[in-house]
């Protein structure tokens, strides 16, 4: 560890004799906890459109995000902690998505890769097209672009690693006392349906039924 990354690391509150600098390091818990969680995040690999040649350009061997420690891409929720959602988010696969999320152990973080995952992007009108994922799952860092470079995913990757730094153990929802409960998984029917939407649906639909119902009768004249 190098005299930069120690100074970062140790406790201010203590003084290190000089004779042990370098060798003793006093922290707290909060920050060899997300030290740990900073510098070995596990993506999970799957890509949805453009997006994911971008991060699959940002694995490769120019750019190598392996230097952050997150180059072991799972093909299992399990065993991943971090979801790039890397293109166009369609109402057929935005089902998947959400159990694949509700899959991952916590801590698990969500990046918006790019306009379409972030808020659609140009398909934002389009009838299949989910604007912006974080209507179904929360997310942790935006990545503007069409798509983006793989210089701004790895910008939005060290975001990413600065925000975990400044948890806290206190704070964080996996060590509440209260359950995390699964985020409902979507349907996909005439449109993409969110099941805690299902009451204002239904009384919708009996509204509109009632209104239909009410309206006076037309007899047609035989001509």
């Amino acid at each position: 560890m190098n005299k930069m990354k120690r100074e970062n690391f140790n406790s201010t509150k203590f003084d290190i004799p000089p004779e042990l600098d370098g060798q003793v390091a006093i922290t707290t818990i909060d920050k060899i906890y997300n030290w740990s969680r900073r510098s070995s995040l596990w993506p999970i690999m799957f890509g949805l459109a453009c997006c994911a040649i971008e991060m699959i350009c940002t694995a490769a061997s120019r750019y190598d995000f392996s230097r952050f420690g997150m180059e072991v891409m799972r093909p299992s929720p399990r065993q991943a902690d971090m979801m790039i959602v890397s293109g166009t988010v369609t109402k057929k696969m935005i089902p998947q998505i959400v159990r694949l999320y509700n899959q991952m152990p916590e801590p698990k973080y969500v990046v918006a890769m790019g306009a379409c995952a972030s808020g659609g992007g140009p398909f934002k009108e389009g009838y299949n097209v989910v604007s912006g994922v974080d209507k179904f799952i929360p997310v942790d860092v935006y990545i503007p672009g069409c798509p983006p470079t793989p210089q701004a995913l790895l910008h939005g990757l060290i975001t990413l690693q600065r925000k975990i730094d400044h948890q806290s153990i206190k704070k964080v929802r996996w060590y509440q006392k209260e359950p995390i409960d699964a985020i409902p998984i979507p349907v996909l029917g005439p449109d993409i349906m969110n099941p805690d939407e299902y009451e204002s649906i239904k009384n919708y639909s009996y509204e509109k039924l009632d209104a239909i119902n009410d309206e006076p009768e037309v007899m047609a004249e035989n001509t």
